[in-house]
């Protein structure tokens, strides 16, 4: 008897429909085609002790399987399930008439249970696409499958629950979540908040500018000075993410497998790898590519303390997603692409001593060793850094106020509303969601300067000797600064904030 199962497997963020062909004939082998990998070879003695513990049996027949299309290749324990029901229907086993209305996916343990699996999000998307009826999948997967509405989904624990609903002996609930309900569960009263923090006046002006307009930051101080303390409460004066955004995002860590018993993420995420890190873990790929650190931290912050730690060929694997929003990785028989939309954030000190330009240094670093130590960092990666910013300590004085700072809640609303401008700005481009994404074109068009600003920078380029690059930098930087004041158009006191946020480009620091 020939039956026709239906799973499915997960590329880059996208889901293809799996047909799972399962034959039984006379003779006696377990052949199992259509390039499965060694973890779906293996799953045959899964399937075989979880059906005997549940009372029913492997039939002792010629089980020929294929997963088409037969040119993909299938990974994973997710098919487990998917290869179980189907052999069950084939032997005619269990009866089951609208198997082929329904995408089964889960890893069967030996007593019949079920374990978690990747990517249910982008496989019920996919399901509801193609006109399935349901999704069958394990119960710890289920509140992130059933964001998607018009599909019934069904969190089941063990195999027998999957057949008895199929037999028609039992009832299952499919699980309903409402997303919009979900979404706006905001936060807002989060962990890290930027009252706890003492003085520092100008650095928090920088990162509210960088939270405006979605632009690279990094930090440079000695030890001490606050700069993770700083880079940690970006995320709670960033605006809250859209609905796309949050669907997006939710995709990738579905992809994944870190999404934990959640539904739909309505946090943006905060991701900071240690400096040991290899450019595989942080742009994505293996043999069986997975989303890398930069596509975890998509519509979010990707942290990197104490930068120049960091691997010089890890850093600059991050140039081309920096520019591009988007990471594409090539195998020889496949390509896929992640998204990469993420504000960089990095701390350094400025000298293997920790304490360059600090009038109270214990200690110095000759210009030799600080020449070596800073360059680790390339100048086309510092180029894409808008914002360079020096964090200096925070005196005693400022450190036992006890007055309270301006919190994040506060600080967040005049973000949201000049990014709420920028909405309106580019509305009509698919791409371009905030200034930090503008290209050339656009800069021209947006950010178009008097004469006396013009002046301005011109004498800035030839003193600091910055790349067209870092023009460009400084006129978007200048744009956000305008939105933060409501200004239509950015004038000379907005160029002048942008060029000192350069802190880079200076005669004393590279050269």
């Amino acid at each position: 008897m020939l039956v026709k199962v239906f799973g499915s497997a997960v590329f880059g963020v996208e889901a293809t429909t799996i047909t799972v062909e399962v034959n039984i004939d006379k003779g006696i082998g377990y052949h199992l085609v259509g390039l499965p990998d060694n973890a779906i070879k293996e799953s045959s003695f899964r399937i075989a002790a979880a059906l005997k513990n549940n009372g029913y049996a492997m039939p002792g027949k010629k089980i020929t399987i294929n997963m088409a299309p037969a040119d993909l290749r299938k990974e994973g324990s997710a098919y487990d399930l998917t290869l179980a029901i189907g052999i069950l229907v084939a032997s005619a086993q269990i009866k089951a008439d609208e198997i082929d209305k329904y995408i089964i996916m889960g890893e069967l343990s030996l007593d019949g249970g079920l374990q978690p699996i990747r990517g249910a999000l982008p496989i019920a998307i996919k399901a509801k696409e193609e006109g399935f009826k349901g999704f069958f999948l394990p119960k710890q997967n289920v509140k992130e499958a059933a964001i998607v509405t018009g599909l019934d989904v069904y969190g089941v624990e063990n195999l027998q629950e999957v057949i008895d609903f199929l037999e028609g002996k039992g009832t299952l609930e499919p699980t309903t979540i409402d997303t919009r309900a979900e979404f706006y569960k905001t936060l807002d009263f989060p962990e890290f908040d930027f009252s706890d923090v003492k003085g520092q006046e100008s650095i928090k002006r920088c990162m509210e500018i960088a939270a405006a307009g979605g632009h690279n930051i990094i930090l440079i101080g000695p030890p001490g000075a606050g700069k993770t303390m700083l880079a940690k409460r970006l995320p709670s004066i960033l605006p809250p993410m859209t609905l796309r955004e949050a669907l997006e995002t939710t995709k990738i860590h579905s992809v994944a497998g870190k999404l934990k018993e959640v539904g739909l993420m309505n946090q943006r995420p905060f991701r900071s790898p240690h400096h040991t890190i290899s450019n595989v873990a942080l742009v994505g790929g293996g043999s069986y590519p997975q989303p890398g650190e930069i596509s975890m931290a998509h519509n979010g912050v990707l942290f990197l303390d104490e930068l120049p730690e960091f691997k010089r060929d890890v850093l600059e694997v991050m140039r081309q997603p920096l520019e591009d929003r988007e990471v594409t990785i090539s195998r020889a028989k496949f390509t896929v692409t992640y998204p990469s939309s993420f504000m960089l954030v990095a701390s350094m000190n400025p000298s293997p001593s920790g304490f360059f330009n600090d009038p109270d240094s214990p200690q110095t670093s000759s210009p030799h060793e600080m020449q070596r130590y800073l360059s680790k960092i390339s100048g086309p990666l510092l180029d894409r850094i808008d914002i360079h910013i020096e964090v200096t300590p925070v005196p005693f004085e400022k450190l036992s106020d006890d007055q309270k700072a301006e919190s994040s809640v506060d600080i967040r609303k005049r973000v949201t509303a000049a990014r709420e401008i920028q909405t309106e700005r580019f509305e009509q481009m698919e791409n371009i969601h905030y200034n930090a994404q503008m290209n050339t074109k656009h800069i021209r068009e947006y950010c178009a300067l008097d004469d006396t600003s013009k002046q301005l920078l011109k004498t800035a380029m030839e003193r600091l000797n910055l790349s067209a690059r870092a023009y460009d930098r400084i006129l978007k930087v200048a744009r956000t600064i305008a939105d933060l004041d409501a200004a239509p158009i950015v004038v000379s006191s907005h160029i002048a904030e942008a060029i000192q946020y350069r802190s880079l480009d200076r005669d004393g620091w590279l050269g």
